[in-house]
């Protein structure tokens, strides 16, 4: 690692330190408190791995997981007493992760227990049967429990797919599989074809049904603040999907959704969300429309969507962005999984992202969708033992979220590559570095016209917490 040379006329001043907390994780070793540094005044022309210039980058919203339904099965095998301590530890605001918005689907997913929808009453256009009665079994009390914690917890909804009689295959799936579902080869899609029909009685119903949704879920007290159009719009999957185009997407924002929020009076945010794709063109189609591009608050983007976050971040600089869904790996929920995911985070929150979502919270130990495909959790639990295992990505979101407050701005870094910064509304700076290598580093860091050194193990993760303002 090349030291930065630092020519600036900066003198050595009178000798003023201050206290430097340190948590670092590594394989072996997890949330480990380290022993306190020092920040002292730093001298001329110091070489330094890394420097935190003290300017500012965008705004951090947040940090969340999602709510499914697997996920609630799973936080149910465990005893009460269990349950409730990650419940605490995940949403409590200023202490652990201290989620602040979280995803929820509207309808079924990969995680949910079955297909479903909120009205599947075929031609029911003014939503007489709409109804989240489904959702009491599973997302409402998985919700509500963690708003015990944390009451002001922001919630976002996406549907994997509408009602499935507003499809043009009648069908949840989108690709056929004689196993995971009864498609047959007739009602199969494709990237770059409508499934929903777009006609205008199905569009005006849908937006009503988005809207349906939003009333349903605040009069259970749930803060629904947003909901993102359509998971995935281009992927066309075996489990509840639906292909939209991109003009087909901004048709129904601009003619449909957003009129019809306006009209039933509701200030949930319309999010583009969430992108799959790595076409900054497709996401413009709906931001360079006069219609559409009142509407959108936000874009989301996960998976192959993160191609085209830096390009929309450059056109649109004030446009809030979200990475939705963390990469879910195939359920080894190791630490290369973790190094994985910080690679997304770090480049998400550069390109940026204001705020940053896992997927699933909770799993069983098998980590199994609904289709079979075994995927990553933060924390596994084990359905024979009924012991919750804390998996190396929980430490990770845990090392970004406990010490980013929304509110904070990311700072800008020069030098070292494996780093977050962030100035917190509190006044505390908080840096979280990681080593890529397989050896201890030395590492010189210098925070404005201060500074600090120390070694830090290979593979890990390390938080740096300075709370006296500087």
């Amino acid at each position: 690692m090349k030291k930065l040379l630092f020519l600036a006329p900066i003198f050595l001043l009178a000798c003023s330190e201050k206290p430097v907390e340190w948590i670092s994780s590594t394989n072996d070793l997890k949330w480990e408190t380290e022993k306190n540094l020092a920040l002292k005044d730093a001298y001329a022309n110091a070489p330094f791995d890394l420097a935190v210039t003290g300017d500012t980058a965008q705004q951090i919203d947040g940090f969340g997981g999602c709510f499914n339904e697997l996920g609630w099965d799973a936080l149910n095998m465990l005893s009460s007493g269990a349950k409730d301590s990650i419940l605490q530890e995940l949403f409590t605001p200023n202490t652990g992760f201290n989620f602040t918005i979280c995803r929820m689907p509207m309808g079924a997913n990969d995680y949910s227990r079955m297909f479903y929808s909120y009205n599947e009453t075929a031609g029911d256009f003014e939503m007489k049967n709409f109804s989240i009665a489904h959702d009491t079994a599973g997302l409402l009390p998985y919700i509500k429990e963690a708003m015990k914690y944390n009451p002001k917890l922001q919630v976002w909804g996406s549907p994997w797919c509408p009602p499935s009689w507003m499809k043009t295959n009648n069908h949840y799936a989108c690709h056929r599989d004689t196993v995971q579902n009864d498609l047959p080869i007739a009602g199969e899609g494709m990237e770059g074809k409508n499934q929903f029909i777009m006609k205008e009685q199905y569009l005006k119903a849908y937006a009503l049904y988005f809207a349906k949704f939003i009333q349903a879920y605040r009069a259970e007290g749930v803060n629904l603040n947003a909901v993102h159009v359509q998971n995935e719009p281009n992927s066309c999957q075996v489990f509840p999907s639906c292909v939209w185009t991109a003009s087909a997407l901004r048709d129904f924002i601009g003619k449909y959704l957003g009129p019809e929020l306006i009209k039933q009076e509701l200030d949930a945010q319309i999010w583009l969300g969430t992108i799959e794709r790595p076409s900054v063109e497709k996401i413009e189609t709906v931001l360079t429309d006069s219609l559409s591009a009142k509407y959108v608050k936000g874009v989301g983007f996960q998976w192959a969507g993160k191609g085209a976050i830096p390009g929309v971040h450059k056109k649109y600089p004030n446009m809030k962005l979200m990475q939705t869904e963390t990469e879910c790996g195939d359920g080894s929920n190791d630490w290369k999984a973790a190094e994985h995911t910080w690679g997304l985070m770090l480049h998400y929150l550069t390109n940026g992202a204001n705020s940053y979502m896992y997927w699933n919270i909770i799993l069983d130990e098998t980590g199994k969708s609904q289709w079979g495909w075994k995927q990553n959790s933060m924390i596994s639990v084990d359905s024979k033992t009924r012991k919750a295992k804390f998996n190396p990505e929980f430490y990770l979101m845990k090392h970004l979220s406990h010490f980013v407050q929304p509110g904070s701005k990311r700072l800008i870094t020069e030098g070292w590559e494996d780093v977050l910064a962030f100035a917190n509304p509190d006044g505390s700076t908080n840096l979280l570095i990681y080593n890529p290598f397989e050896k201890v580093k030395d590492i010189n860091i210098r925070v404005k016209e201060q500074s600090f050194s120390t070694k830090i193990q290979p593979k890990s993760f390390n938080s740096f917490t300075i709370k006296a303002k500087i």
